[in-house]
């Protein structure tokens, strides 16, 4: 990593260190009430394997996902990710024979399942359902030929990974299908209270919040389905630098949002000391 102008450059500073550089620096002076705790959950861009630890354990009362929305938005809604490897098997044949090889048949069916994104497409990219293919690998051994293609889904409300499994092709080759990520869309209300909170946090600089639904992924597709509290995703930075050469963070941006989440950290806890303070029951008079 490095600085300059104003900015840090480096791969991950967007996505999503700047995330948790804001949460820890705007969490060191929190003070109650309640207790506030800052996770870096691993393996986000891949199994998500850091997020799905944790919802086996006792779940918080609201959740701030940290992923990039720019310092003045805030992220209520993922698209699903179903991403695949179909294997196919067949014997090598002359390559003037008319019976297509392996990688032939493997091919039309990776045509066919791009066909089924494409009837599904709208004009909102957030509604559609796109398939785009990751990877195909062929190998061969004596006679025996192998082809493994790696196919990414991403999936609209409404479509759950189960429904979409269901209306993938078995023809042509009958692959052996294999399941490398999954996860179900997800989307929260934008009037509830950890989008309220930060929106609170924008505003207090001047901002007016932008609420997003992005057709990505996040831990949020992860851990809002099981633990079901008020949540939403958060961060500094321009999503649209991620995974590239020009990954970088301006500071201001970055000090921004540390007093965003300041803000709503504090919020938070006192609208959950109200809540436990209206359930608590009232003590009895002799």
């Amino acid at each position: 990593m490095r600085r300059r102008g104003g900015r840090v450059y480096g791969r991950g500073v967007v996505d999503a260190k700047g995330a948790l550089a804001a949460a820890l620096c705007a969490g060191a002076g929190f003070d109650g009430p309640g207790e506030l705790t800052i996770v870096a959950a691993v393996g986000e861009e891949a199994d998500s394997r850091g997020a799905r630890h944790l919802v086996s354990r006792r779940g918080p009362d609201r959740v701030i996902v940290g992923e990039p929305s720019g310092w003045d938005g805030v992220t209520i809604a993922y698209k699903g990710e179903l991403q695949l490897v179909a294997t196919f098997r067949g014997r090598r044949t002359h390559y003037s024979s008319p019976t297509p090889t392996t990688t032939d048949v493997a091919l039309d069916w990776t045509a066919a399942v791009r066909s089924l994104a494409a009837v599904r497409h709208t004009e909102s990219l957030f509604a559609s359902l796109t398939a785009k293919t990751v990877a195909v690998e062929s190998r061969r051994l004596g006679d025996a030929e192998t082809t493994r293609v790696t196919v990414d889904f991403r999936l609209p409300p409404g479509l759950t990974t189960s429904e979409l499994f269901d209306l993938l092709p078995e023809e042509p080759g009958r692959p052996k299908i294999s399941v490398r990520i999954r996860a179900e869309p997800v989307g929260v209300g934008r009037a509830n209270p950890t989008v309220l909170a930060l929106s609170a946090g924008i505003r207090s600089l001047g901002a007016r919040p932008t609420l997003w639904r992005k057709s990505g992924t996040s831990d949020m597709n992860v851990v809002v389905p099981v633990w079901d509290v008020p949540a939403a995703a958060y961060g500094p930075g321009d999503a649209r630098l991620d995974h590239t050469a020009r990954e970088s963070l301006s500071l201001t941006e970055l000090g921004k949002a540390v007093t965003v989440l300041r803000n709503a950290f504090q919020e938070l806890a006192r609208g959950e000391r109200r809540t436990h303070s209206r359930q608590s029951p009232k003590p009895r008079g002799r």
